[in-house]
């Protein structure tokens, strides 16, 4: 199939994952990178063999199809228009954007333009969570019922950088790492219908532990402990907790409750991890991955599966309407905190086809 070129627009924190798993898909034919940090873009195209460019010049060049936006949240929205109105197809970091009005503006201007924008996270399209959809598929677990979603830590300023976005409008932790979780347990359960919660902020600033800047003290602009529950379409509950303010827990990442079983899903920031199943009156046992990706950090393969829907006509996974979804559902828990009431979601999405329909020799694309 012939191959699609491919713009990266920021250099930061994860853009090394990115380009190094972008190595193993070969439809993916990376034209440049840029960033507003012109010697950061110098300094990856080095580390990665790849040509350092302006922003202006990737968006100008006819043989980039899709741009790879690499910003931080705030910009993610601003950099995409940007591209689209270039005429090329998008595809951002997680979230979407930074609120769902931004997010149906984005959506608004990509249906316009005929254009298609996915989004991360692709984790879900990792081994080990497309193991678990198919065995929910399968129907072992019975009638959906509920289940729970746990991310829960003391803050990113312990090891990153330059953490500050993580505190600022666009940041904390239900924006950070709920697409995760969300996005998973929409491929899993379908989309959610309706959202309660609460937010806090338990503290007004953070003090940076990491080497560069350790000391320092960042303002916190957002909540940081946000608690609530999805009532799913199919009729599943499932209870969720995203925290930058717990110094350590017990708690497994994802769990599904059916009548007929329990379904303990590995961490959805990974593409891989142990799956373990309950029958009902069993025990719980390990459960085989069967399905591929599983086995590393394929991050970029949401920008594969894009790129190869883009040459064969078919719908992407790590979809835009998907994104928008999850946008919406995460911006629901601030609402919910403040109302005190429960928030009906208004968008509407499809679970994900399977990754294996794509699948030519265990490998997409192949």
């Amino acid at each position: 199939m012939e191959k699609l070129g491919i713009g990266i627009i920021g250099c930061g924190n994860i853009s090394s994952a990115y380009l190094k798993a972008m190595a193993s898909f070969p439809i993916l034919d990376i034209r440049g990178i840029a960033d507003l940090n012109r010697s950061l873009a110098e300094q990856r195209a080095a580390e990665f063999n790849v040509e350092a460019r302006d922003i202006a010049d990737l968006l100008a060049d006819p043989a980039i199809e899709l741009i790879v936006n690499l910003t931080v949240p705030k910009a993610h929205v601003t950099v995409a228009i940007q591209a689209l109105e270039a005429g090329k197809h998008t595809y951002s970091e997680k979230p979407l954007g930074i609120n769902f009005a931004e997010g149906l503006k984005l959506a608004a201007l990509a249906r316009a333009k005929g254009l298609r924008i996915g989004a991360a996270p692709d984790t879900f399209l990792g081994g080990s969570h497309q193991t678990a959809r198919a065995i929910v598929d399968s129907g072992v677990l019975g009638i959906p019922v509920g289940g729970t979603a746990t991310f829960m830590c003391p803050g990113h300023e312990r090891w990153h950088p330059n953490p500050d976005f993580y505190y600022e409008i666009g940041g904390g932790p239900m924006l950070d790492m709920g697409p995760y979780y969300i996005t998973d347990l929409v491929n899993l359960f379908g989309p959610v219908a309706r959202v309660a919660g609460f937010a806090v902020a338990a503290r007004k600033e953070r003090t940076i532990t990491s080497e560069a800047r350790n000391g320092e003290r960042i303002p916190v602009h957002v909540p940081t402990h946000v608690a609530g529950v999805m009532a799913f379409e199919d009729g599943a509950i499932v209870q969720i907790a995203m925290s930058f303010d717990v110094a350590g827990h017990k708690h497994v990442p994802l769990e599904l409750y059916g009548t007929e079983g329990t379904l303990i899903v590995p961490d959805p920031n990974h593409f891989g991890g142990q799956i373990e199943l309950l029958r009902k009156g069993g025990a719980f046992e390990p459960a085989a991955t069967t399905e591929p990706y599983a086995d590393g950090n394929y991050r970029s393969l949401g920008v594969a599966d894009m790129a190869h829907a883009i040459r064969s006509g078919r719908p992407h996974r790590a979809s835009g309407d998907l994104a928008l979804h999850v946008l919406e559902v995460m911006e629901a828990f601030d609402k919910a905190a403040e109302t005190g009431a429960p928030i009906s979601i208004t968008t509407k999405t499809e679970r994900p086809a399977p990754l294996s329909e794509s699948l030519v020799d265990g490998r997409i694309g192949r």
